[in-house]
């Protein structure tokens, strides 16, 4: 579960590396983002000369949580770390060209098709 002021590692090669989550979309009440959904993140830590800088304020989709997710057929399924991939705020597809580690299965249903078929392996 991602809140405020949380960091999440990024999973992509836009050149940031830390996230910090400032808001989680879904109505103003809601208050935990689990995997697929979007947040709006500043970047906390980034490489010098890449194509987003530190201080920015970017959207991302939560893609691994260290809290468990539960499937319908009963498994549950949980990550080493929180990470996401910054998007792009219009088009939702992803600013990156590459994914680093495995993507859960929940990002499909949410439409997410693209960082699917990025991913080195979906769980």
């Amino acid at each position: 579960m991602i809140q405020l002021r949380t960091i999440v590692k990024v999973a992509d090669n836009t050149g940031a590396r830390k996230l910090r989550c400032i808001r989680v979309f879904g109505g103003y009440r809601k208050r935990y983002g689990r995997v697929g959904d979007i947040i709006t993140v500043s970047v906390f830590e980034a490489l010098p000369h890449t194509q987003v800088k530190k201080g920015q304020v970017l959207h991302a989709v939560i893609i691994r949580t260290r809290s468990q997710i539960r499937r319908t057929d009963g498994i549950y399924v949980r990550f080493d770390e929180n990470a996401a991939v910054i998007i792009d705020k219009d088009s939702k597809e992803p600013k990156g060209t590459r994914i680093f580690g495995p993507v859960a299965r929940e990002l499909r249903t949410k439409g997410f098709t693209k960082i699917i078929s990025l991913a080195p392996e979906v769980v």
